[in-house]
């Protein structure tokens, strides 16, 4: 996750936190098949253009893996601390949306000025293009209903909604988007962040293989999240074994 401090459901701000891309990198240089996305990108950490820079890299780099998760970002408390721009929600709301005409932009490799509310870049060449085309997927997370799930709709390639008993509302709001604006909703990804808990020994693998059925029948397409216990091994085993294969099989 994009965050400079710990985040307070996990524990204390003072506890590790690496940053995102400079470990997505690590991740690309290690790895041959994964997909390297922040979930998601606080747009108030990086100017836009030399954010699009960096996903390019990281696609380049990984042979064309990266993608670019972003969203207006939430925790005040640690950008105030490092000295980050935070403005009001509007506002995030309105950087966001122009940051992400910037990336596609870039990406499409236009080099004609962007003259914006927040940002303004005179010429933004970028090369090398990516390597994924027509370009790194976009993922737009938050599942707010008039911005977020608007800007989804008509930028985004995927969307990450939180995992509430509200999500098939969220989803019917998204579709609605779609309908206004012409885009097809099947063509859009549908994550959720949620948390995969097996249970000590298991004894709730078959529990969240139902779980995640439901999710599937809802229209989800790929559920993110954190394991429980993942320091011991046996829970990514578990994972692999049963939980994995079973998921596969909703296809």
């Amino acid at each position: 996750m994009d965050h400079l401090w710990q985040i307070d459901h996990v524990g204390p701000a003072e506890y590790e936190m690496l940053e995102a891309y400079t470990t997505l990198g690590w991740l690309a240089a290690m790895t041959e098949r994964l997909r390297l996305i922040a979930m998601v990108t606080a747009v108030v950490f990086r100017n836009p253009g030399l954010l699009a820079k960096m996903v390019t890299t990281l696609d380049v780099l990984s042979g064309g893996r990266a993608m670019l998760g972003i969203g207006a970002a939430w925790n005040e408390e640690e950008a105030r601390g490092l000295g980050m721009p935070f403005p009001p929600v509007a506002e995030r709301f309105e950087r966001l949306e122009e940051a992400v005409k910037i990336c596609l932009q870039m990406w499409a490799g236009g080099q004609q000025a962007f003259d914006g509310t927040h940002y303004k870049l005179a010429r933004p060449l970028n090369s090398p293009q990516p390597l994924s085309r027509p370009h790194p997927p976009l993922l737009i997370g938050g599942d707010g209903e008039k911005k977020t799930l608007r800007m989804v709709a008509q930028y985004a390639d995927a969307c990450n909604i939180s995992d509430t008993p509200d999500l098939w509302y969220k989803l019917d709001v998204l579709r609605d988007h779609c309908e206004r604006l012409g885009r097809d909703y099947d063509a859009i990804e549908k994550t959720v962040q949620t948390r995969f808990d097996l249970g000590h020994k298991g004894n709730k693998v078959d529990a969240l293989i139902e779980y995640l059925h439901d999710l599937s029948e809802l229209g989800v397409d790929v559920a993110h999240g954190d394991l429980a216990g993942v320091n011991d091994p046996r829970q990514l085993d578990m994972l692999c074994e049963r939980v994995v294969p079973a998921v596969h099989d909703f296809g």
